[in-house]
């Protein structure tokens, strides 16, 4: 939402700044009336959202891109509407906990269940961004998942990752490529056995809690029952809450806070276009 309308919803209210910094001063606690522009804004702009009345905690934002001027778009942001039915729609999940990152997933790819007849979804591009804790780099790198590994069984899920690297490199921040271990749970962690995964030939650069679940759930949907197509883009990014073998860098040490800003943006902006250009 504020990648795509906060500069044109805030163009009389903040001028000349870029989506970094129009995004950390909408972060910041005293600024919930320029968030509520900005939602407004783009309520008017082909923006539904989907409140949650189940205790999922999963808010859903859908967008109807042929309700969008390409012109109000910040600069990080390029795009050339299509034509006729190629226009895409965004569906935005907030982020899922667990295992139930899976149910979320497979629930959405499921075909539309229209009385008689089953529609499939016509899904081009998955895209999943989250936090993790990183191995190899500091809170706010990036790291980007070649295979999702589900600690304490055999489960491994590589993964052909279509993120594009170019749009985040060389932006101030580290970005580490490999494997991520997909944990039970951050209490159940100690430095020996992170270092075991990052040291020996697993290589794992970050650990999380959802990315097996999620690719699990993909492919189900489209190498098994194949209600998506088998060759649907993935693009994959966690940025680092934590460090958990870093003293004054583990979870305990507080929020990321406005540090969070930068790799959130980079991401958010790098799928987009990727979004853009494939239409």
């Amino acid at each position: 939402m504020n990648s795509l309308f906060a500069k044109a919803a805030l163009a009389e209210t903040i001028s000349d700044e870029n989506l970094e910094d129009i995004a950390e001063i909408l972060s910041r606690d005293e600024n919930a009336y320029l968030r509520e522009i900005v939602e407004n804004f783009a309520t008017d702009h082909g923006m539904e959202r989907i409140d949650d009345i189940a205790g999922t905690n999963i808010p859903v934002q859908i967008f109807d891109l042929s309700k969008l001027n390409a012109n109000i778009l910040p600069a990080e942001l390029s795009w050339k509407k299509g034509k006729g039915d190629e226009i895409p729609v965004l569906i935005v999940m907030d982020y899922a906990f667990g295992e139930q990152a899976y149910e979320t997933m497979d629930e959405l790819l499921k075909p539309f269940d229209k009385k008689a007849s089953k529609i499939p979804i016509n899904i081009q591009s998955i895209n999943i961004m989250g936090k993790a804790g990183i191995l190899i780099g500091h809170k706010g790198d990036i790291m980007i998942p070649t295979a999702h590994v589900f600690e304490g069984s055999t489960d491994n899920y590589p993964l052909d990752n279509k993120i594009d690297m170019s749009s985040l490199e060389n932006k101030g921040l580290m970005v580490t490529k490999g494997p991520m271990i997909s944990v039970l749970g951050t209490s159940l962690q100690n430095r020996t056995i992170l270092k075991y995964f990052m040291e020996s030939s697993w290589g794992m650069v970050g650990l999380e809690m959802e990315g097996a679940h999620y690719q699990k759930a993909i492919q189900v949907a489209s190498k098994i029952r194949h209600s998506i197509d088998e060759n649907v883009t993935l693009r994959y990014a966690y940025y680092a809450s934590d460090n958990p073998l870093e003293t004054g860098s583990t979870l305990a040490s507080g929020s990321l806070g406005l540090d969070g800003v930068k790799p959130t943006y980079l991401i958010t902006t790098s799928m987009l276009n990727s979004i853009f250009a494939q239409q």
